[in-house]
């Protein structure tokens, strides 16, 4: 149980908030970078209450800043690109990639306004199709963007897929990483006694648990399970095998042959946007993709019942379901933890530690990567029984899967 007090610190992600002030020192994801054409440069994006343009100069490069113009507030996602600058569409006023004012038409250059003027702006990396944003106060003190295996490998295919808007914290959706034994009852329990067409896959989790734990690491906090086995008919325990939760807001997570990684970030304190990034191994004279390929990307429809509930056929709109339903800002004051709430505690207390560290003046620790050397490929073990798992529920067949990771539609 947190107190009113604690959960407005871990939750609220505004500018000036704590945990704001800590997930800006991570980077973040903001769109596939194939979005941005030279027929559409531009894109209006908001992220931890900040509202942004994101767009692509004529030589290729991408920028980010804050929307709307200092001079009248007109919004820049109707301005001009000119070279490596963006014009202003109400008075010319002209800004380049660091936010800094060029042109002011119409003002006497002798006042010196121009020089006054500059825009909130963040700095821009492609990695993996996908751009991300470094939002902290001081760029020259960010750490390397991480490479993580499912971003760099190049022995097979990326797709991606940016989730339907969740009208929920960011916090419920993280939560739910350590949250191990949802799976029973949440997946397994749900797709059997609504007979839904997953229940083939959800088998794997509606299955006796014999141990759980979790353990603090260098990415974020390690999760163990182990299913119990059947010793009579010879099946013995299994331990299933799952990346570790990186901080702070990324699941990492084998779907079946699928390696995947779902940032949960923060639209403001009440929606959260979910970037899925999925890489599939291919034979060894299969297709290659290298990192800086754009995947295909898909916008996935809304998850919902023409009634207006949620569509529950998916493990994706069954956990949308569970967030989604404890509110939009869940209060953890009226709470009642038990033992297999462990890991959630391990994290929060992660997370109070490192929004500590921010508020004194330090840089935060977790899952920061600041060495060339460890940053070549991150990877970590992982395995699941079942050749869909998530992915089969997500996409429907295997044969879907395969399709979409191709390039095709997945029907």
């Amino acid at each position: 149980m947190l107190s009113p007090e604690e959960n407005e610190r871990l939750t609220r992600v505004g500018p000036g908030t704590p945990c704001g002030a800590l997930l800006r020192r991570y980077w973040q994801p903001l769109c596939p970078a194939a979005e941005l054409t030279i027929e559409q440069p531009k894109k209006r994006i908001r992220i931890m209450g900040e509202d942004l343009v994101v767009f692509r100069t004529d030589s290729g490069r991408f920028g980010c800043v804050e929307e709307h113009c200092p001079h009248r507030g007109v919004s820049l996602y109707h301005g001009f690109i000119e070279g490596e600058e963006l014009r202003c569409c109400y008075h010319g006023w002209k800004y380049d990639l660091a936010g800094r004012c060029t042109e002011q038409p119409f003002e006497p250059q002798r006042e010196g306004l121009k020089d006054r003027i500059r825009l909130r702006a963040y700095p821009v990396v492609k990695l993996a199709g996908l751009l991300f944003t470094y939002m902290g106060p001081d760029p020259t003190r960010a750490p390397l963007l991480p490479r993580w295996d499912v971003l760099v490998r190049t022995d097979g295919r990326r797709l991606i897929h940016l989730m339907p808007v969740h009208r929920c914290n960011w916090l419920q959706c993280q939560e739910n990483t350590v949250d191990t034994v949802h799976t029973f009852y949440l997946h397994g329990q749900m797709s059997v006694v609504k007979n839904l067409p997953i229940q083939g896959d959800a088998g794997y989790y509606r299955r006796p648990i014999e141990k759980y734990d979790w353990e603090i690491c260098r990415w974020g906090v390690e999760k163990l399970l182990v299913y119990k086995g059947d010793p009579e008919k010879g099946i013995a325990s299994e331990v299933e095998i799952r990346p570790p939760l990186i901080f702070p807001n990324i699941l990492r997570i084998p779907q079946g042959p699928v390696e995947a990684l779902h940032w949960r970030v923060p639209i403001d304190d009440y929606s959260t946007r979910i970037v899925w990034i999925g890489f599939v191994a291919s034979p060894p004279d299969g297709v290659r993709m290298s990192e800086d390929e754009d995947p295909p990307f898909q916008y996935l429809s809304e998850m919902m019942t023409p009634e207006g509930e949620h569509d529950l056929r998916s493990f994706y709109s069954q956990d949308r379901m569970a967030w989604e339903s404890q509110g939009t800002i869940y209060d953890r004051s009226h709470e009642h933890l038990g033992a297999s709430d462990r890991g959630i505690v391990m994290y929060r207390r992660m997370l109070a530690e490192q929004i500590a560290r921010v508020e004194r003046g330090e840089e935060p620790t977790v899952a920061v990567v600041r060495d060339a050397a460890e940053n070549q490929m991150i990877s970590f073990p992982s395995a699941t029984r079942p050749w869909g798992s998530e992915v089969l529920s997500f996409f429907g067949t295997q044969e879907a899967t395969a399709a979409a990771f191709r390039g095709g539609s997945a029907k």
